[in-house]
């Protein structure tokens, strides 16, 4: 057999490796329910409840952040992030986890934000100001 077929099959195999991989990763949303009955990873959409409470003491433990969201259904659990308190946490409008159910908790490894824009106040002033003139 020639090198280059042997270097060919190699590369299709890497291609299918990460391809499989990466197709893992791109799995729709979960809900809290889903994760209780699943008991593996899973990725989670939802919005902070912004009434209910937050606590992060860094001296006690840097990371350690407790939080409620509210799924896609509505159900709202509390959610323990392995990580520091991110920045604006507060503004955030759509927050996307990664982890499992551990009990009645949803731990999560990894947390994405969906953040208004930060100039969005900034255009409505200036729209304002300029129907006055």
């Amino acid at each position: 057999m020639k090198k280059i077929y042997i270097v060919a099959i190699v590369m299709v195999a890497v291609a299918i490796g990460l391809l499989t991989s990466a197709a893992d990763d791109m799995s729709t949303y979960a809900t809290f329910e889903d994760a209780a009955t699943n008991g593996e990873r899973v990725k989670i959409a939802g919005q902070l409840a912004k009434d209910k409470e937050m606590y992060y003491n860094p001296e006690e433990d840097p990371n350690y952040f407790s939080f409620y969201i509210r799924d896609a259904e509505g159900e709202e659990r509390k959610v323990v992030l392995l990580s520091e308190k991110p920045q604006d946490f507060e503004l955030s409008e759509q927050i996307v986890l990664t982890g499992s159910m551990k009990g009645d908790e949803f731990v999560a490894t990894d947390m994405l934000m969906k953040c208004p824009s930060k100039y969005k106040d900034e255009e409505v002033y200036i729209k304002s100001e300029a129907s006055k003139s």
